[in-house]
């Protein structure tokens, strides 16, 4: 049986590429922010394209915080992508004025630091051993379109007996997080349903977990 997976429509462009690669795999996909939808499905997809403070403003108008917070307490899966990873984090700060993420993992979005901005094309990325989502494609390139990113390892400001995310890198100018996989909660950077062969297999990869 297909697994149910709902594409948080929240008002995102380009939503529908997310879906199709979804679909591809074998998902049985919608597109919705109906809650009782987003809160029953088997897995919850929150993508991103854009600022970072209109994002959680999208978010915010459908009750998309509380949402993905009240899947992950019950540890229902949920990946974000590309804008859907940096909300994930405490802040993010563009054009000098800061924004409220929704705190799932310590640490702030900020601007590249690199010769050419934004970060546009197929990159390398270093995940951890054991990766569940980068298994099989370890080695392989995916594709980012960004100006911002996460500098700073969120493994390192998380406190108590919580288990340390698992995060992937990758390099632009510096190292940033390409992924983070948290229990319940993954995260990349990049874009799966931009990323060919590769990306499908990764979430492929995904799918298993669910």
């Amino acid at each position: 049986m297909s697994a149910n997976i709902v594409v948080l429509d929240y008002g995102s462009g380009n939503v529908r590429s997310a879906v199709r690669a979804l679909e591809r795999v074998g998902a049985s996909v919608e597109l919705t922010a109906d809650p009782d939808a987003v809160l029953a499905a088997d897995g919850l997809v929150v993508p991103g394209v854009g600022a970072f403070a209109s994002v959680m403003e999208g978010l915010e108008a459908v009750r998309g915080p509380y949402l993905i917070d009240r899947r992950l307490s019950g540890g229902r899966p949920v990946l974000g992508i590309c804008v859907g990873l940096q909300v994930m984090f405490e802040e993010g700060t563009e054009h000098g004025t800061s924004a409220r993420g929704l705190g799932q993992w310590p640490g702030s979005v900020v601007r590249l630091e690199a010769p050419v901005v934004p970060h546009m094309g197929w990159s390398e990325v270093r995940p951890p051993a054991g990766s569940p989502i980068f298994d099989g494609v370890e080695r392989e390139r995916f594709y980012f379109v960004h100006s911002y990113g996460v500098l700073a390892d969120p493994a390192e400001g998380m406190v108590g007996p919580t288990t340390p995310p698992q995060v992937t890198w990758a390099t632009h100018g510096v190292d940033f997080v390409a992924a983070v996989e948290n229990g319940a909660l993954t995260a990349t950077q990049f874009h799966p349903e931009k990323s060919g062969d590769a990306g499908s297999h990764l979430l492929e990869n995904w799918l298993g977990t669910l």
